[in-house]
């Protein structure tokens, strides 16, 4: 039974996918998640692997079997979908309702509202633990590092921000601190989509609210790695290559995620 269709979505054709598994086949640049409603894009995503010697094997007389061997350097291509905005005050709800799930500690919601007022703006105030969790809810989960940091540049190499290396054209395509006149949302947090998105259709790859990813900030193995940069950072922190950390149990005004789903 074919599981993806057709559907019109803002006047243009996008596929509604159920599960990874009806991704096979799938060349699409847009997707819709049928589980959470999101709107997911592709990322041509490409890993180099390093150029790398064999030794050659000897039989137990010391005669050679198979001599060194040189594997030149190559590119796997791992192609993702990505949510196209960070998962939204709407989308979580909607998971906390129709999954059972009940957080370690309750949500406080006025401190969501407080900077999220609508169902249109990021979820906040949630830990690693309940984000892993909403991702495998939905049949995702969160990116890694590198994942992320290649989805952020958008196509673009060695450039400093999502953009480019125009620090000037921030205010087009990052929520974060002051507004400089240019934006309405002075220390709030800007509903999902507000600004204008990277090479690869993703919105709020800098500013707006931190990105949680996978991995752990470094051995020690205590903190969690975030991405992205939030409402309160200045231009520095926007860049594409810096990261900061929080143990996975915090909950700030100024952390959110999104979610990525692995071709089969």
């Amino acid at each position: 039974m074919l599981l993806a269709f057709l559907v019109y979505a803002k006047d243009k054709e996008a596929v509604v996918v159920r599960s990874a598994e009806d991704l096979k086949g799938i060349t699409a640049k847009k997707i819709i998640w049928k589980k959470d409603g999101a709107k997911m894009v592709r990322i041509p995503y490409e890993v180099v692997t390093p150029t790398k010697t064999k030794p050659a094997i000897f039989d137990e007389f010391g005669d050679v079997v198979k001599p060194e061997t040189v594997v030149p350097e190559g590119i796997r291509r791992l192609p993702f979908y990505m949510d196209e905005s960070e998962v939204t005050v709407g989308q979580f709800k909607f998971f906390l309702k129709s999954s059972g799930y009940k957080p370690a500690a309750p949500i406080d919601w006025n401190q969501v509202y407080k900077y999220s007022p609508t169902d249109q703006h990021p979820m906040i105030m949630i830990n690693w633990f309940s984000v892993t969790t909403y991702a495998k809810w939905a049949g995702k989960r969160l990116p890694t590092e590198k994942e992320w940091e290649f989805a952020a540049r958008g196509g673009l190499q060695n450039k400093d921000y999502p953009w480019g290396d125009d620090e000037s054209l921030a205010r087009d395509y990052a929520n974060y601190r002051g507004t400089g006149s240019k934006d309405k949302w002075d220390k709030q947090i800007a509903p999902v989509g507000s600004f204008k998105s990277n090479g690869y259709g993703l919105f709020d790859m800098a500013g707006n609210v931190w990105e949680w990813c996978q991995d752990w900030y470094d051995n020690e193995k205590d903190s969690k790695v975030l991405r992205g940069g939030s409402l309160i950072s200045n231009t520095y922190n926007l860049r594409v290559a810096n990261r900061t950390l929080n143990n996975p149990n915090t909950r700030f005004n100024s952390n959110g995620f999104r979610c990525v789903v692995d071709l089969p």
